[in-house]
């Protein structure tokens, strides 16, 4: 078709180099920017960048092993002086873990029966069965065996089986593991008083009918929100029993263990290093290397585990008491991405257990430390192996190993399986006790920063604000915003690399000219993205800028051209209007190839924006440094998890004079925590998602509170199904409240509604930009 004489002109326009844009170095015939070297990149420049933060955060957990000895002051002069120099990593260790609430006082254990189950599940010649639980913290529980001696006990163990493991299974009321492998039920034989606690399983299955997860990922997601555990609810059972072993008037003196087997190793490891009342552990299929923790269950993750606490730094704490470390098997088991985290989880390997207890012993240096190393053979255990049993025992009642006697006869099984019930009472009770405390959270967030919109409550909080002017609160704002950064996000301390800015040009349109950008960040880590400068830029002239930031699994160009159903062109549109756009690459793509970048950072207590953040540092500055950029207006716009980074990334970097949250601002621990709703993260394939103990420290008002006094915007959809608008509005009342009613800057604070779905709508933020940035367009197109 032949083109009107009008149309070629243009078309033939649109390819000329433009007068203005050469006068600042922007030349459209040239193929890069000036002042830049050429992009030579070939490929897909995402999935580089993803796999080179990949390299990064696994060099970075290699690293954190030489590193950890840093955070410990150990004081080896005497036994005692010792042990009581690790009181400080005991504090960090419980936090992290999500074990530090205080537990209720425990007088006694409950016997649990009916009418029709009795609570006495057996009895022998040496011992007596009961189900039993006993008081933990608020409404939850402890739920067992007991295995009670007729005699007089010699010592008092909390055996813990692995999450797949029944107290029926270790403490022989159930037929199924051999008999010399029921190490509760061998302890009760040889004079000790047994303490066997439920601990949750992997049972797999779909939540909700979406995805499909263990039980231990699904309690695990809404707890680590809410600055709690798993692994510390687990923790904090056993303690309980320690309590009440301690506490006993005629068995005070009775020496206290703690023994367990693949998950239940774990936990007595964490708890022998947490309580120095455990005179003597047993770790059997758990001691190993935790470099690799990222690959096993995600229930396991700990956010700042590897800063500091390795296997051995957690042994080394253990010490001077004994400990024995089973290396003669495991559980396995590989979970497949269903929508939960996929994982590997394989027996340690005895090489990898000798060296990790060699590294134990190098940190004790001159430390007395009984540690015993049951070595593997060639066939697998898939329990505590009977050696190490024995040896634990001899440990802690201080008899000889040769006294200890295997009890092998075979018995009937119980005639009632109580587990399958017992089970259920503990599930549902860290369900609704995580509820309970999401109910709690925006309480507990007044004691950490109060910003006063909840008029009964005007406690001064952690981080007291001052606004008495915007310098003051300015200043009163900066400790709370060096605690996201540092015990939130995660900071690497590295210096940027020299930006060696590579471009080249991929659009030249009517009204602006397109460069991919690549920028070095740190070693093997990069960021880019797609520069639109208007073609009526004048020679001297600095404009405003707005990065633009793309979604789940986008990419810049859905930002520029294709009109996306999402994004509709917003960075071309916003260039056509007159601003310079940046819109960047961020890794969120790939599925689990980024998702598994959030659960390599976390144990090193970083997070997916421990990176990105320095990106877009190193971005702001390379665009500061630009002829054509205004350094005092680079505003910041994203959509849906661009929004996610609307909340996170301007906080911590200054140079983005404003925030526009599109998409994505909510009652965000909320949308993260509960179960009560359809819109939860808790039902859904996100499982990088979950940050840690944002339910006492940040929702979205706070984090909002991080930008203030810069102006800050939302733009929500009605029938965006990302949350809900009642929660929206909630949520965003109190940052209106901190702008308009504490700050007097209502004019720097607006929340636009539009009639539409989860896409970008451009209107009221449009015009939010040009008031902000004082951008005259019409002054600018003369």
């Amino acid at each position: 078709m032949k083109l009107p004489i009008w149309g070629a002109l243009l078309l033939a326009w649109s390819f000329l180099p433009c007068p203005a844009l050469c006068a600042q170095g922007i030349d459209s015939d040239l193929t890069q920017l000036a002042g830049t070297q050429p992009l030579t990149m070939e490929g897909d420049l995402a999935r580089q960048m993803v796999a080179g933060i990949d390299s990064f955060l696994l060099g970075e957990i290699d690293a954190s092993v030489a590193l950890r000895e840093a955070n410990f002051t150990r004081d080896r002069h005497s036994a005692s002086a010792y042990s009581e120099s690790l009181s400080a990593s005991r504090k960090r260790l419980a936090h992290i873990l999500g074990a530090d609430d205080a537990r209720v006082g425990i007088e006694s254990l409950e016997f649990v029966g009916s009418t029709v189950v009795p609570y006495v599940v057996e009895e022998t010649e040496r011992y007596t069965v009961f189900a039993v639980r006993w008081p933990v913290f608020r409404n939850v529980h402890g739920e067992g065996l007991w295995l009670k001696p007729k005699e007089a006990a010699i010592a008092r163990v909390v055996a813990i089986p692995d999450a797949d493991q029944t107290p029926e299974d270790v403490a022989g009321s159930h037929a199924g593991i051999q008999e010399k492998f029921q190490f509760a039920r061998q302890l009760a034989e040889n004079g000790c008083e047994v303490l066997v606690p439920t601990l949750i399983s992997r049972d797999y299955g779909p939540r909700n009918g979406r995805a499909k997860m263990t039980d231990r990922e699904y309690l695990y997601r809404s707890a680590f929100v809410l600055g709690r555990h798993l692994i510390g609810y687990e923790v904090q059972k056993v303690l309980a029993a320690v309590d009440w072993f301690s506490t006993v008037e005629d068995d005070r003196s009775k020496p206290i263990g703690v023994i367990g087997y693949g998950e239940g190793g774990m936990i007595a490891l964490y708890c022998a290093a947490l309580d120095t009342r455990v005179k003597a552990a047993c770790i059997s299929g758990y001691f190993g290397s935790r470099q690799r923790i990222w690959e096993q269950p995600i229930s396991r993750n700990v956010f700042g585990l590897l800063e500091s606490f390795g296997d051995a730094e957690l042994g080394a704490m253990i010490a001077p008491r004994a400990l024995t470390i089973d290396g003669t098997g495991g559980p396995e088991l590989r979970l497949p991405s269903e929508g939960g985290a996929p994982a590997v989880l394989v027996a340690p390997a005895d090489e990898q257990v000798t060296a990790e207890i060699q590294r134990l012993r190098d940190i004790l240096q001159t430390v007395p430390g009984t540690v015993h190393h049951i070595h593997a053979t060639e066939k697998r255990n898939t329990s505590i192996d009977p050696q190490a049993t024995a040896q634990f025992w001899s440990d802690l009642t201080g008899n000889p190993l040769v006294d200890f006697q295997f009890v092998e006869e075979s018995k009937s099984p119980a005639d009632i399986d109580r587990s399958a019930k017992r089970y259920q009472r503990q599930f549902k009770e860290l369900e609704a006790h995580n509820q309970l405390l999401l109910t709690q959270s925006a309480a507990e967030r007044r004691k950490f920063v109060n910003l006063g919109s909840h008029l009964p409550d005007q406690r001064p909080g952690r981080f007291p604000l001052d606004t008495s002017s915007l310098e003051a609160y300015e200043k009163s704002i900066d400790p709370c915003r060096d605690y996201f950064r540092e015990e939130v996000i995660g900071e690497f301390k590295q210096p940027l690399m020299e930006f060696n800015a590579r471009t080249r040009k991929v659009y030249d349109q009517p009204k602006w000219v397109g460069y991919e950008v690549v920028l070095d960040v740190f070693p093997g880590v990069f960021t880019s993205g797609i520069l639109c400068l208007p073609k009526n830029l004048k020679e001297g002239e600095r404009r405003p800028v707005v990065v633009c930031q793309h979604g789940l699994e986008g990419r810049p160009v859905d930002t520029v051209v294709g009109n996306h159903r999402a994004y509709h062109d917003f960075a071309a549109k916003l260039a056509e209007r007159g601003y310079v756009t940046f819109a960047p690459q961020n890794p969120y793509i790939g599925k689990d190839d980024f998702r598994t970048l959030q659960r390599k950072a976390n144990p090193l207590k970083k997070t997916l924006f421990s990176v990105i953040v320095p990106q877009h540092e190193q971005i702001v500055r390379w665009l500061t440094s630009q002829p054509f950029v205004a350094a005092d207006k680079i505003a910041f716009y994203g959509l849906s998890y661009g929004g996610k980074a609307a909340m996170r990334i301007p906080p911590l970097v200054p140079g983005y004079c404003l925030s526009i949250c599109s998409g994505d601002f909510n009652e965000w621990v909320d949308k993260n925590a509960t179960t009560e709703s359809n819109y939860s993260y808790v039902w859904t394939g996100e499982y990088e998602i979950f940050e840690f103990d944002l339910g006492r420290t940040f929702n979205y008002a706070e984090m909002a509170a991080l930008i203030a006094p810069r102006p800050f915007m939302v733009e929500r959809g009605h029938f965006d199904g990302v949350g809900m608008d009642e929660n929206v509005a909630y949520e965003f009342a109190k940052v209106r409240h901190l702008y308009a009613a504490r700050l007097g800057i209502p004019e720097r604070c607006e929340l636009e509604w539009f009639v539409g779905p989860h896409t970008i709508n451009g209107k009221g933020t449009f015009e939010f930009l040009d008031r902000q940035l004082d951008y005259n367009r019409k002054a600018e197109s003369e």
